[in-house]
């Protein structure tokens, strides 16, 4: 009798393994509401894309997918949130490759470590930049401001959205690349940098192209170049910084993470409902008329492209002399 009741309870612990065991609680995720995190401000590139992709993601995981903007210490506190929520796929970020190459490498105790407190799920879009500058700004093209920022040696000053942002980096790598020097005036988030940028408080700076392409077919602000490869569809007459700065080549993007420990098979059903999200026509027209460029990726090429932007991005910093604050 003795053997058999515990044999009995031994088959009763296996079969609540079972039960317990990843794979069978991710078989039947979601089943409750997923929270999509977003570390920056409302109405930034990264918000945009979160709300078009959380709206699609919430028929494809048959839950309600809800974006949450939790900004501030460039983004460091959305991150950390994230890094220390369970790794149970209720709790995600959407994040740029600001608060993930960059701002760990140009701040000190940031409380998380990109690597390794998060799990890849996959890319998701590109995000051009344009160089914008006011509307009396003298220089109309990158020639005119290459001229005019060799002849202030210097005194030329450009906004960012803070030290190591995307939008300094940006700027460290063209004064590398156009042998100039200018004067870095950070701001505390790209909004108010752009906002005096119109206002003729600075004379110009990078942005994400998504942020100001109202602006610039209003003529509320010139359009000196843009930061990719090739011209933008949403820009045709607008030339490339490449067109006069030959190599020149610049492009943020944001990914979909989740905590680390995260097991790999809600990794998987979150990657499949954001892929078939990214594949509706409707956002991919709304995505291209913000000027973003669809990227979307597997987990394992999202970690690969991760770690090489994260020595990539380490090695322009240290090349610029950013010193971390």
């Amino acid at each position: 009798m003795q053997f058999t009741i515990w044999k009995f309870i031994r088959i009763l612990a296996c079969a609540s393994a079972v039960l317990a065991s990843p794979a069978v609680f991710a078989a039947s995720y979601p089943e409750r509401p997923v929270k999509m995190l977003v570390p920056l401000a409302s109405g930034s590139a990264v918000d945009i894309v979160a709300r078009l992709l959380a709206e699609k993601m919430t028929s494809m995981l048959g839950q309600s997918v809800f974006v949450e903007d939790e900004p501030g210490a460039a983004g460091m506190i959305g991150m950390r949130t994230v890094a220390r929520s369970a790794p149970d796929g209720y709790t995600i970020i959407v994040a740029n490759d600001s608060v993930l190459t960059m701002v760990p490498q140009v701040k000190l105790n940031t409380g998380y470590d990109s690597i390794k407190d998060f799990e890849p799920v996959g890319r998701l879009v590109n995000i051009p930049f344009g160089l914008i500058a006011g509307k009396d700004f003298p220089a109309h093209n990158m020639r005119e401001l290459i001229a005019l920022a060799k002849a202030k040696d210097g005194s030329l000053d450009y906004a960012s959205a803070g030290i190591g942002s995307p939008q300094h980096i940006a700027m460290e790598l063209l004064m590398r690349d156009a042998g100039i020097k200018l004067t870095h005036v950070p701001y505390k988030g790209i909004t108010a940098a752009v906002q005096d940028i119109m206002g003729g408080h600075v004379p110009f700076g990078f942005t994400a192209m998504s942020a100001v392409v109202p602006q610039i077919n209003s003529g509320a602000i010139q359009l000196l170049g843009v930061s990719t490869a090739d011209r933008l569809a949403q820009a045709p007459n607008s030339p490339t910084i490449a067109e006069t700065v030959p190599g020149y080549q610049f492009v943020a993007w944001c990914a979909l993470f989740v905590p680390a420990k995260t097991p790999r098979a809600i990794i998987d059903r979150l990657n499949t409902a954001m892929q078939a999200a990214l594949k509706q026509p409707d956002v991919q027209k709304r995505l291209a008329d913000l000027g973003f460029e669809i990227a979307a990726s597997t987990p394992d090429e999202l970690g690969a492209y991760l770690r090489q932007e994260y020595k990539r991005t380490g090695d322009l910093i240290a090349g610029a002399g950013i010193e971390p604050d």
